[in-house]
């Protein structure tokens, strides 16, 4: 047989293959008498098959066309029962020209239908001709390249006899052994039983292997097995350690560095081992030769084996304390994109230690930032993710990244087309926007526009990141607003819908701090965020603290959304111009806008009561043109001329000829039309209620004078009552016919929407409202409580009067409901029993009532007294 393989110190001597001695004749194999020969294997005349074999061999051996011939011709089984032949020559033929054989894939396809492979891993013991290890180990390595083979060849016992081929003197079997042995470790049973037959040794002296075939295939093996943790102390026990730094200190052999050091970054995941060449002395060779190599790809991959080592936490103490943030530093300034990107990814590592923050912040993030604009994609991720760990819970690393002029180039990485980068970008905006002075510089450069992106995008990480971002930044008025102007509100509200627990969280964070303005407020509340909100709340496994907090920051400008939701406003939630009463609406119901409302049919249902004292446009220009008409008027009468809009119309009108008053009513028929158009298209207005704005200006001027808030109170609460049909006896309710009149209104108006001074005849619900709204205009603090069967109610807080021997009784105040139906502006004790009957009582003289017992009781009990 002959063979060669490509080794490092030239071409290997080829071996010779011995002659049969029983070599009589010389058996030529044409494409003619391939079929003959193959008939030749079935003969009981060894000298044939002997003959037959050494053809085959020759034959298969001339390439894939052949064996394929062979194949074909059904030569496998009749081969592979050769093999345990007894004559030692018709073996070692028919063993080597299936080892050929198995090189071609449809023929290994063809031989795992049979079961040769035992007789093959005979051919392993170590008396055997080594031609026919060689061979053999050639076709167990093919074999092995399969899954199914390759369990067969561990199962049927092959790996131990493959261990002790490593030892052996031929380097063709040595080669064959460890291509082998690698597929099959790829298999953790396999590897387990490769540590426990003690394949390491042999292993690391294959090391020294004169050929670089044989070392590559080593280190392949090295790899794979130091993934396990038994593997990887088997390998420090054995001073593997000593030949990996070994080779690392020899620059011909510099092609092997790379493969070495990821061995050695999978060995340092253990701390035992990391501490045994620490103590040994090798952990600072290491270091040395990761700054001082001139190899980029050795450089490269000890920085990667540094990041894999110090993802343990024990690991990097070890690491910070050999001072590994210098050699890491050092990398950062080679001119070399790969190595710089390995050296930022330890950097990211190291920095779960806080001592390793503190040692970056220098050198590390000056070194960094310019890195942030690099046209190398990878090197930009990972600078990226390295600040953001540097920047996380570090003010002072926070602070030399804006002293570097980190801004600006962060603010532009979040339109990066990689959304690592862009999540790493926006974690370290937000750490940087913690610090006020820096948030100042953030929104300078537009982060609040350049956002909207990463917030509509489909990575999960993104989103979730970037919604952090809008949360630490728009508690400044300025980002608000910037945001609400870029757009940025409606991506943000569609994350509430996101089902991943983090994004939805984050989003109702920053939908929590966008609450904070009522432009704001009411954008977020159009585009739904309020009713997703109180979806998530209702949800036991989607809602978080935020959610919760969120509905009330955004019901805090919303008085109205928070009455007709909580049925209460305190005295801090202001009753303004625009605030409606829909009543109480059922659970899960969509709340309409005023707007939708005031354009819906007539209808049977509650009117809306609505409180706008707000001019709108139109009436403001009807105002202004009547003034101009008044002056107009006096200045007529006085004889003086003053100039006015009005005036300069109707001299010019004075000269027109009656054809040009026809064309002039056709434009006006044009312009009126088109007038209507535009009307169309102005935005929407609330009505505007003058009754309300007088009331406003009434009370105003003989209310808000009174000495005390007691006073105050009591005159606002004749106030109220006088405008809406004064006192009522109880008895008497039933003839206060006040439902008619609401409709009567509702039909004069054509609207479900009632301005509430256009209300004459208003009960408890009614009049409260006014209440409230009046109080609120003039500085007095009460609340307004929505109660069942049209029942609302005012409660002040009033501290009580001095008594007789002049002491006051500053503290503590107590709490009062304003009577604006029966007994009009007295003043009842929250927790009493006729405040009890004030807000349920319907009304009825029933002796047995239960919505009003303890006052039913009392009547009946004074009246049999008397």
């Amino acid at each position: 047989m002959r063979r060669e393989t490509d080794m490092r110190m030239g071409k290997k001597q080829k071996k010779e293959v011995e002659q049969s001695p029983k070599d009589t004749y010389s058996l030529i194999i044409e494409s003619k008498n391939v079929q003959t020969v193959v008939l030749m294997l079935d003969s009981p005349e060894d000298e044939i098959l002997l003959k037959a074999c050494e053809a085959m061999y020759k034959f298969a051996e001339k390439g894939d066309e052949n064996k394929l011939t062979l194949l074909t011709l059904g030569a496998i089984p009749k081969l592979t029962r050769l093999i345990a032949h007894e004559d030692k020559q018709i073996h070692k033929y028919a063993t080597m020209t299936i080892g050929v054989m198995a090189t071609h894939s449809e023929v290994r396809k063809s031989m795992r239908q049979l079961d040769f492979l035992p007789s093959i891993i005979a051919c392993l013991a170590p008396d055997e001709d080594v031609v026919v290890q060689e061979l053999a180990t050639l076709c167990l390595a093919s074999m092995s390249i399969d899954y199914t083979s390759k369990i067969e060849i561990f199962e049927k016992g092959g790996l131990e006899p493959l261990i002790s081929l490593l030892s052996s003197p031929d380097p063709d079997v040595q080669k064959n052994s460890i291509e082998c042995i690698s597929n099959l470790i790829q298999e953790v049973l396999a590897r387990a039983a490769f540590t426990e037959m003690t394949g390491i040794i042999p292993l690391l002296d294959l090391l020294n292997s004169e050929y670089p075939v044989i070392q590559h295939l080593t280190l392949q093996t090295l790899i794979t097995m130091s993934r396990d943790s038994d593997s990887r102390t088997a390998l420090f026990q054995n001073e593997g350690h000593e030949n990996f730094l070994r080779v690392l200190d020899n620059p011909e052999l510099s092609d092997l560095h790379a493969d070495i050091l990821q061995v050695l970054a999978n060995c340092l995941e253990e701390p035992d081992n990391v501490m045994y060449i620490r103590q040994s002395g090798a952990l600072e060779k290491f270091l040395l030769f990761v700054t001082s190599s001139t190899h980029p790809e050795s450089q490269k991959h000890a920085a990667k084996a540094i990041a894999r080592s110090a993802l343990n936490r024990e690991i990097r103490q070890i690491l910070h304390q050999e001072g590994v943030e210098k050699a890491l530093q050092l990398l950062l300034g080679v001119n070399n994109d790969e190595i710089r990107a390995a050296a930022a990814e330890a950097i990211s590592v190291m920095c779960e230690d806080e001592a390793s923050k503190e040692s970056f912040r220098a050198e590390g993030i000056f070194r960094l930032v310019p890195m942030l604009m690099s046209d190398n994609e990878e090197l930009r991720e990972a600078v990226n993710v390295a600040i953001a760990n540097l920047t996380t819970d570090n003010s002072n690393n926070i602070d030399a990244v804006f002293d570097t002029k980190g801004v600006e180039p962060l603010v532009k990485s979040l339109h990066d087309s990689r959304d690592t980068i862009v999540a790493s970008a926006a974690t370290t905006i937000t750490n940087l926007a913690l610090q006020e002075h820096i948030r100042g510089s953030i929104l300078s450069y537009g982060a609040m526009t350049m956002i909207v992106e990463p917030l509509r995008s489909n990575n999960t990480l993104v989103q979730s990141k970037a919604a952090l971002v809008v949360a630490s930044l728009a508690c400044d008025v300025n980002g608000r607003t910037e945001l609400r102007n870029a757009g940025g509100l409606e991506p943000l509200v569609e994350l509430l819908h996101s089902d991943n627990n983090e994004v939805r969280r984050n989003a109702c964070w920053a939908v929590l701090v966008c609450g904070k303005d009522e432009p704001t407020t009411h954008e977020l509340c159009k585009l739904g965020a309020l009713e997703i909100l109180q979806e998530i709340n209702q949800s036991s496994s989607r809602r978080n603290n935020f959610s919760e907090v969120a509905v009330s920051r955004l019901l805090d400008h919303n008085s109205s959304l928070k009455y007709i939701l909580n049925g209460y406003l305190s005295s801090n939630d202001i009753i303004g111009d625009g605030f409606y009463d829909p009543g109480r609406i059922k659970p899960n119901e969509k709340i309409l806008t005023l707007e939708e409302f005031s354009n819906q049919d007539l209808n049977q249902h509650r009117p809306i009561l609505l409180i706008n004292a707000k001019k709108t446009n139109e009436i403001q220009m009807a105002i202004t043109s009547a003034d101009d008409k008044v002056v107009e008027v006096l200045a007529t009468a006085s004889g003086r001329n003053v100039p006015s809009r009005l005036s300069s119309r109707d001299k010019s009108s004075k000269g027109r000829s009656r054809g040009k008053k026809e064309e002039e009513k056709k434009e006006g028929e044009i312009l009126q039309i088109k007038a209507e158009e535009e009307e169309k298209k102005k935005p929407w207005e609330a009505p505007y209620d003058v009754t309300l704005d007088s009331y406003i200006s009434e009370i105003t001027r003989n209310i808000l004078q009174l000495p005390s808030t007691r006073d105050q109170i009591v005159s606002l609460a004749f106030f109220v009552s006088d405008k809406m049909g004064g006192p009522i006896d109880l008895e008497m309710l039933h003839e206060f016919f006040w439902e008619l009149h609401i409709a009567e209104l509702k039909h004069e108006l054509a609207s479900n929407v009632i301005p509430i001074g256009k209300i004459e005849k208003g009960i408890y619900y009614h009049r409260a409202l006014l209440f409230k709204a009046l109080a609120d205009r003039i500085g007095i603090n009460c609340s307004l409580v929505r109660g069942d069967y049209n029942r609302a109610w005012n409660e002040v807080m009033l501290i009580d009067p001095p008594s007789q021997d002049g002491i006051e009784h500053l503290i503590p105040p107590k709490a009062y409901i304003v009577d604006l139906m029966h007994q009009v502006g007295h003043l009842v004790m929250v927790d009493s029993a006729e405040a009890a009957h004030y807000k349920v009582c319907t009304g009825c003289t029933h002796r047995h009532c239960k919505c009003c017992k303890q006052i039913s009781y009392r009547r009946v009990h004074i009246e049999e007294n008397k």
